[in-house]
């Protein structure tokens, strides 16, 4: 039977073991300078995100990081998921769907007017699982980010 958990504290090695997992999936591994103190800081001293993971059989198979968006235009907030990863092992057994109908579940009791994400466009698979479930891509808008020397440049004018 799949359960789900909050992370706590003590979960860092293993949500930084869930990043890297996702990573070397994604082939982006090489990217990751997430540390355990660094994810202690953000998602539990700074409480800037949330880890959710799902347990079978007394184990963690899969976890989803989300964090709180705002949308104006609906004038209230959204969830919006940075990663979902289950283990190769584990998944086809509805795992990954479970994680996102609790995500649902979440959004709504707190009175969120959407959940949203990102995937990469080569992830066929997921692309499908996404649009199994109802999902509508946004392929009017385009993803765009400034990040390191980019945006220490910027901020400096």
């Amino acid at each position: 039977m799949l359960s789900f958990r909050p992370a706590v504290r003590e979960d860092c090695p293993l949500i930084l073991d869930f990043v890297r997992e996702l990573a070397e999936y994604e082939r982006m591994l090489d990217e990751v300078v997430a540390t355990e103190a660094l994810l202690e800081e953000w998602v539990f001293d700074r409480q800037r995100a949330e880890v959710l993971f799902a347990v079978a059989d007394g184990r963690e198979v899969g976890f989803a990081l989300f964090f709180s968006s705002f949308s104006t235009f609906l004038g209230r907030a959204g969830l919006y998921l940075e990663d979902l990863f289950v283990r190769p092992g584990h998944r086809g057994r509805g795992y990954g769907r479970a994680l996102l109908r609790q995500l649902a579940k979440i959004a709504i009791e707190r009175g969120c007017g959407r959940l949203e994400w990102s995937c990469l466009d080569w992830n066929t698979a997921s692309i499908e699982f996404y649009l199994s479930l109802g999902a509508e891509p946004l392929e009017d808008w385009t993803v765009y980010r400034l990040a390191g020397s980019t945006l220490q440049h910027l901020a400096e004018g």
